[in-house]
This record gives structure tokens, C-alpha cells and sequence, in this order.
């Protein structure tokens, strides 16, 4: 089925002397799957957001087919059948399935004031059929399904709008390799009915899988684009950087005290033989693609779950039998990747969060009480430059830069020796991530040991002392210092 051409012509956003996005010339076919990269700061975010409506354009036209648009707001974007998927997604946990999909739209009974609870779940489940999702019960909750069966509804819920074009803004970027199949599945479903998809990816390898062409923007301009068989690593990897200056690290002195080191570890089916050691003070990146192994690993150095073999030495002491609770007490932090469910308790108080790992060690004979915690919370606070008016607010107050700084002043308040960060860039600002990344650099030159997860791979390049790369659960190559570059990360990613 035919889709519905998009067309750009310099289309340029400008905040202040900052050009986030210029002079961005190029059409897209329609009824195609077109992946959008770049590196951060790129512009692709600039992209979405004035094509979704949720910013004006500076300059420049759009048109949607031959007609042009200019959206003020999302929903004249929606209207024209322009509908985005955001990476964090807007989902209500409490409610079913089906009260998701037409949330704001629930069809009423003859009167209009009660609603039709029957036929809501009849169309919710006719949309979910439709899209090969049948493995979903309308009339379930959403908090009860998993982050990949979450993105399959959100975009069930698109799709009830009956798009013309879809935006995916980082789909895949929480899912476990299975559900990145079946979110795929239901991508070619839509572009088989003829709907136009910009597909945005930090996730290269996952591009020849779904997309049809791949077009890169960098530094705010449009670098190239190609078709898909037509674009492998290096062209790729040339359109994102071009030719990039070596990276000028700071210099900084690591200590030779090996604090952790990691001994033929394997998880079936995540890892397989992974050795690696950390030296106090350092901070030591792990850079895959998806379904690598890479959060499996921090869970099993945490003691969240159970590796099938190998040693685990900490500080010279065998830890693979301890439990989570030693291993926190002996000095390890972790902070997951999911702050929102994992990482904070949002209703509660500010304060509340930032003592929650410590409290214990807070507590004098096992009673605690906001006096005794204040301390902690008001260093926290300063240390990490939190904004925030009154830290008795809840933590759903909080921008997700200070959400973030939040979980890591919590963990922080341990004293922690040896630091396990999954994704703590994901979901904030650019300059909230550099502020986050400064505080892990701070703490590493007081001699805390830090082991970094991130996606974005230009991340772990600006702050790593060394990065190791993992495919399918092995460790492949190693870069350190004046080695590692975003480029390079991603090319071996990718091998």
C-alpha cells in the first residue's frame, strides 16, 4: 500500500545563538520504515519535536503528502495524522489495557454519560488482533505487563488514530531481544497498511532488521542518507561523526589497587567467560547492543541474580556466594535503569528517597526519624546541585535530570566503594546528563570505583577511563584512554 511522502526544506530551529537544528532539506517515501540517527546533540530530538507539534519551527516548511502543515500544538499533529511514540512512555499503570488505548476518546452509551465498557474492550481487543498482539488482554492492567508488551500497547493506542505517519523515538531502548522481534512485527504490520514510520535508534545493529533507508543528521545538519542495503558499518558510522578528532581525555590518575575482578562469570543464556578487573577510582565503561548481557552483568555483581560459574573477588574477599544484602554492605551501589519503578518510590518525599539505601545505617537501634536524616538529605542536596524548594516535595516533582541525581545521592549516602550505573543518561537533558557524568567523574577522583552501562555510546566515551565491549554475553575488545572513541565503541559493537 501507498504511503504518504514527507518533505522537509530548510527546516531550522534556532534557541538563541544555539542552532539545533539547520537548513534540514530532504523527503522521505512513503510506506516506508526510515531510521533516523545520530550522535547526542545531533538534533534528531529538535526533529521530532517540530514534527510532532510540540515545537515551532524558527524557518523553514513541512508537508505531510502535498500538503503543507504547521502544527502548533500535538494535537494538530495528530489531527493531520502525524502521532509520535516517545520513548518514555505515556501510559497510566493503573488502568487496563483498553482504557490506555482510547484514554480521552472511551466510546459512551446512548446519553453519553456512562461509559461502554463492552464495546471499549471489544475495539481495544479487534485493534490488538489486528496488530498480532493477541497475547494481551484488554481488561489487564498495564502495570502488570512487561516494559515491551507496555511499548506494544503505546503503539496500538498510535495506531487507533489511524496514522498516516508514526514517529518512534528509541522503541527498542528498554525491550529484551524477544520483544524487539515482536515489536518489529508490529512496525511491518503498519508500514504494510501504508503508514510512513521515522524510526530514531541509538541502536545500529538493529537497523537492517526494520528499515528501509537510514538518514543521518550531525550537528544540527543533515549528514546523508542511504538506502538500507546500501549502508554498512562504515558508511554509517561516516555519515554519524565524519572524520572526528581524537578525543583529548583528561588526564587523571588511576590507582593501582585492583577493588573488584570479575573471573570467567557466565549467566545463561546473557554471559558466557566474562573477566574483566576494576582498579579503585576508576571508572570502567561497558558499551553492547542490545540483548549483550550488559544489565545481566550488573545484576549479577550486585546479587540480583545468580551467575552459573565463575569468581567474583571484591577487595581481595570471594563474594560470588554473598547475598545482596553483603555485597551492600561490603560497599557496592546500584542504580538500574528504570528510576521510575526501580529507583525511586515517586509518591514519596524527596527526602524520603535520598536515605532510603543508608537507612540503616542511619537508624540508631533501629529507629529513625526526619531530624536524624536531614543531614544526609541536605548533603545530597548540595553536593549534587539538586533543585528542588522543599525536599519533603514528592519525588514526581523533579525534572528527570534531578529524579536521576536523586537515585545516585541515595546510593551516595552508602559510602559506597564500587558504584553500578545502568543507563544513568537515559530519559534527561543534555546538560542534566554532562551533570550527572561530572558527578561520577568527581567521585572517582575520591577514589570511588564506578562501572558505567549506557546505550549512548558518546557517553561512556567522555567519561570512561576504559570501555569494554560485550557481544552476545562474551567480552570482545577493549579500549582504553586515548582509544576510546564513539566511533570506534560503535564500530565494535557492531562487528
Amino acid at each position: 500500500m501507498t504511503g504518504i511522502d514527507l518533505h522537509f526544506e530548510g527546516l531550522t530551529k534556532h534557541y538563541g545563538p544555539v542552532r539545533a537544528l539547520d537548513n534540514f532539506t530532504h523527503s522521505f517515501a512513503g510506506g516506508q520504515v526510515h531510521a533516523l540517527i545520530g550522535k547526542n546533540g545531533s538534533g534528531k530530538s529538535t526533529f521530532v519535536r517540530m514534527l510532532s507539534g510540540a515545537t515551532a519551527p524558527t524557518s523553514g516548511k513541512i508537508a505531510v503528502g502535498a500538503q503543507d502543515v504547521e502544527f502548533r500544538t500535538p494535537q494538530e499533529a495528530m489531527e493531520a495524522g502525524v502521532v509520535t511514540v516517545y520513548q518514555e512512555l505515556s501510559l497510566v499503570p493503573g488502568l487496563s489495557v483498553a482504557e490506555n488505548i482510547f484514554l480521552g476518546r472511551l466510546p459512551r452509551r446512548a446519553g453519553g454519560c456512562l461509559i461502554d465498557w463492552t464495546l471499549l474492550n471489544r475495539r481495544a481487543g479487534e485493534l490488538l488482533s489486528e496488530m498480532g498482539a493477541f497475547d494481551i488482554d484488554p481488561h489487564q492492567a498495564v502495570e502488570t505487563l512487561s516494559v515491551g508488551r507496555q511499548q506494544v500497547v503505546e503503539i496500538v493506542k498510535a495506531s487507533s488514530l489511524s496514522p498516516k505517519v508514526l514517529l518512534l523515538d528509541e522503541p527498542t531502548s528498554a525491550l529484551a531481544a524477544s520483544e524487539v522481534e515482536q515489536l518489529f512485527a508490529l512496525i511491518r504490520r503498519l508500514k504494510a497498511r501504508g503508514v510512513t514510520i521515522i524510526y530514531i535508534s541509538h541502536r545500529l545493529a538493529e537497523l537492517p532488521e526494520i528499515a528501509d533507508t537510514v538518514t543521518a543528521l550531525r550537528d544540527g545538519t543533515f549528514a546523508g542518507s542511504l538506502p538500507m542495503e546500501k549502508a554498512g558499518t562504515t558508511e554509517i558510522l561516516d555519515m554519524m561523526f565524519g572524520d572526528m578528532p581524537p578525543l583529548e581525555h583528561a588526564v587523571r590518575k588511576v590507582h593501582d589497587e585492583v577493588l573488584l575482578e570479575a573471573k570467567g562469570l557466565s549467566m545463561a543464556p546473557w554471559l558466557t567467560d566474562v573477566s574483566f578487573k576494576l582498579k579503585k577510582g576508576e571508572v570502567l565503561g561497558i558499551a553492547g547492543m542490545l540483548g549483550a548481557g550488559r544489565t545481566e552483568l550488573l545484576h549479577g555483581i550486585f546479587g540480583a541474580r545468580k551467575f552459573d560459574a565463575g569468581q567474583l573477588v571484591m577487595a581481595g574477599q570471594d563474594i560470588t556466594d554473598k547475598s545482596l544484602a553483603e555485597r551492600k554492605a561490603l560497599g557496592l551501589a546500584y542504580a538500574s535503569e528504570d528510576r521510575k519503578h526501580a529507583g525511586l518510590v515517586l509518591d514519596h518525599s524527596i527526602h524520603a528517597n535520598l536515605v532510603t539505601a543508608p537507612l540503616r545505617s542511619i537508624a540508631r537501634r533501629g529507629l529513625t526519624w526526619v531530624g536524624l536524616e536531614r543531614p544526609h538529605v541536605a548533603r545530597q542536596i548540595g553536593n549534587l546541585h539538586i533543585k528542588v524548594s522543599d525536599p519533603m516535595l514528592p519525588a514526581s516533582s523533579l525534572s528527570g535530570g534531578n529524579q536521576q541525581k536523586v537515585v545516585v545521592g541515595n546510593w551516595l549516602n552508602t559510602s559506597p566503594r564500587i558504584f553500578l550505573l545502568d543507563e544513568p543518561g537515559r530519559g534527561v537533558d543534555v546538560q542534566a546528563k554532562h551533570q550527572i557524568y561530572q558527578i561520577i567523574w568527581e567521585q572517582a577522583s575520591r577514589g570511588l570505583s564506578s562501572i558505567v552501562v549506557s546505550t549512548e555510546l558518546e557517553d561512556l566515551a567522555e567519561c570512561c577511563d576504559r570501555v569494554i565491549v560485550l557481544h552476545d554475553g562474551s567480552v570482545t575488545a577493549e579500549f582504553v584512554g586515548s582509544e576510546i572513541d564513539a566511533k570506534r565503541l560503535y564500530a565494535a559493537t557492531m562487528a
